[in-house]
């Protein structure tokens, strides 16, 4: 049930909005922690005891991370007398900054690791810019601008 099922019905294109103001206030299943690692360095994990590597896919679409579990149906024929352990499918989403790649991802003990960097290209680097004087400077720095255009041509 949404929780903001009165505002749905008054409002007209804020659906996406509302949607995950209530996903955030939904428990979260399987649990998990994201941590920083360095400074451009994170990592999720992700407690998914019982599934194996074939059955969680990752999956990156632009600035959202989809991690899905599709637990395969047991035809083993037990019979559990207590079930304390969620072998549940799931499916939960990460929304990240810009600029964050996935860097590799291990499942390891019932752990899934999903190592993420964020890799600023160099065009959106802070660069140092010389303060000169007069027409030298421009001349001196169109110069600089040339040259660099040449070695990367």
């Amino acid at each position: 049930m949404r929780t903001f099922d009165s505002l749905y019905r008054t409002t007209v294109g804020f659906d996406r909005l509302f949607d995950m103001l209530d996903s955030g206030t939904r428990t979260d299943w399987p649990p998990y922690n994201i941590e920083k690692v360095g400074e451009n360095d994170y990592r999720i994990a992700m407690a998914i005891a019982g599934f194996s590597p074939d059955e969680v896919e990752l999956t990156q679409h632009g600035p959202e991370l989809v991690v899905v579990g599709q637990k395969a149906d047991d035809q083993s024929g037990r019979q559990l007398l207590h079930q304390g352990i969620a072998y549940r499918s799931f499916r939960q989403s990460f929304r990240l900054a810009d600029h964050m790649k996935i860097k590799a991802a291990t499942l390891e003990n019932g752990l899934l690791a999903i190592d993420i960097v964020r890799e600023i290209p160099e065009e959106l680097k802070p660069r140092r810019i010389s303060i000169g004087s007069g027409e030298a400077a421009a001349s001196k720095q169109i110069s600089q601008d040339t040259e660099r255009a040449r070695k990367a041509a």
